[in-house]
């Protein structure tokens, strides 16, 4: 295994393998395959099927306030959702090494999700949106595991992690800032159209893509020549830490809207909070690439999830507008540094880029459990402030990745 202190968690080698035979800089695309537009690039296609994690908020909120829905019907369609995403992840994951031409499998799959958007909007049935959403959900996660193990395989897989969570905070910052006023004004189907117009770029980027085929069978016996095995505790200490990270914070973010409510705070203030968190967060992107290339990894995954557990508390005192600030600048800076850590250290596990494929699917599974368990726990009775301590206790267990991460430093 390469010394990951030399490659950081953010640097290009990460990975292990290149993926791909050619020379470092060149290109076997339209894009060099090692540069910033292709990290850029890679980061739409596995954000595409998953972007509607990033309007969360406002998709529940349409639903509840647009559709009269309730706390627990908007997390059980949302749960459709990103469930829907575990499956197609996990059965990515199994298949990665079988699908070759990745491109045709991407295409077909992008062009499936906007045939789901579409119909969702179409049909304009409530009673038909779990199991559509559940069908999006499934070619999404399918399509980011997918991504993810293209990534896993790229040489770029550390800087390509961090701008994943740039462009996914990016277009979440335009959503929560301007859907709800789209909302309100042209009805509850507003973010699907977003859905469709964030997938439809993600469609005419991939062309450009540089191709970064599976490891030849001299490669992988090479690599397994020179590589020292892990026991199998770090890979399930680090899925389980992914995990457990997304669950917390997804249970508080896909129900902020309510939450500011509960607090007393107004729409509009709460639509532009985000915004300006959302904006301020990519510099937590930034932060990892930036600090993969100079330090090892479990030294700022630890510093960045002690500021999470902190930054989550503070959402108890919402009531104070600053607080409600601070609390989700902090917690979307953070959020988008420790993600691309955990997805790193994954990506290292392997050369085709199966464990990038699992890491995915475990972030999937946190994502969707965290609105389907807030949403009961909120629907019977509990409190946001509850709900705020639980969303804590579950994101301290993620501490036990830091042994792991300095592991891998060693």
């Amino acid at each position: 295994m390469e010394n990951p202190a030399r490659a950081a968690a953010t640097d290009a080698p990460d990975s292990g393998y290149s993926g791909s035979s050619l020379p470092q800089g060149a290109s076997n695309g339209l894009l060099v395959s090692d540069g910033w537009i292709a990290s850029i690039f890679l980061a739409f296609l596995s954000s595409a099927g998953l972007y509607y994690v990033n309007i969360f908020p406002v998709i529940v909120d349409a639903l509840m306030a647009g559709a009269g829905l309730s706390a627990e019907q908007a997390g059980e369609i949302t749960f459709a959702n990103t469930i829907g995403a575990v499956i197609g992840a996990f059965t990515v994951s199994w298949l990665i090494r079988h699908i070759p031409r990745w491109k045709r499998a991407a295409a077909v799959l992008l062009c499936c999700s906007i045939g789901m958007d579409v119909l969702t909007i179409q049909l304009a049935n409530l009673d038909l949106l779990i199991p559509l959403r559940l069908v999006h959900g499934i070619l999404g996660g399918a399509l980011v595991g997918l991504g993810f193990a293209v990534i896993a395989r790229s040489g770029i897989a550390g800087r390509s992690y961090s701008m994943v969570l740039l462009v996914q905070y990016t277009g979440g910052a335009i959503g929560v800032g301007f859907l709800p006023a789209l909302v309100a004004e042209h009805g509850t189907y507003v973010p699907f159209y977003a859905l469709i117009t964030f997938s439809t770029i993600t469609l005419l980027m991939l062309p450009l893509i540089a191709d970064y085929p599976l490891p030849t069978a001299e490669e992988v016996r090479v690599q397994a020549e020179n590589r020292v095995p892990l026991p199998m505790l770090p890979i399930a200490v680090t899925l389980l830490a992914l995990f457990c990270f997304q669950f917390a914070n997804m249970a508080l973010f896909a129900f902020i809207f309510d939450l500011g409510r509960s607090f007393d705070l107004p729409l509009g203030f709460i639509s532009q909070t985000l915004f300006w968190a959302n904006l301020i967060a990519i510099g937590g992107a930034a932060l990892a690439a930036v600090t993969g290339q100079k330090f090892p990894l479990a030294k700022p995954l630890a510093i960045a999830l002690l500021i999470t557990l902190v930054g989550l508390l503070m959402f108890a005192f919402s009531d104070i507008r600053p607080v409600f600030i601070i609390a989700n600048v902090v917690t979307g800076m953070t959020w988008a540094l420790c993600v691309p850590y955990f997805l790193t250290m994954a990506s290292r596990f392997d050369s085709a880029g199966q464990m990038g494929a699992f890491g995915g699917f475990a972030s999937k599974l946190g994502l969707a459990c965290g609105p389907l368990v807030a949403g009961y726990f909120i629907t019977g009775g509990g409190s946001y402030t509850q709900l705020i301590i639980l969303a804590t206790a579950v994101l301290a267990i993620c501490l036990a990745a830091v042994p792991a991460a300095a592991r891998l430093d060693r």
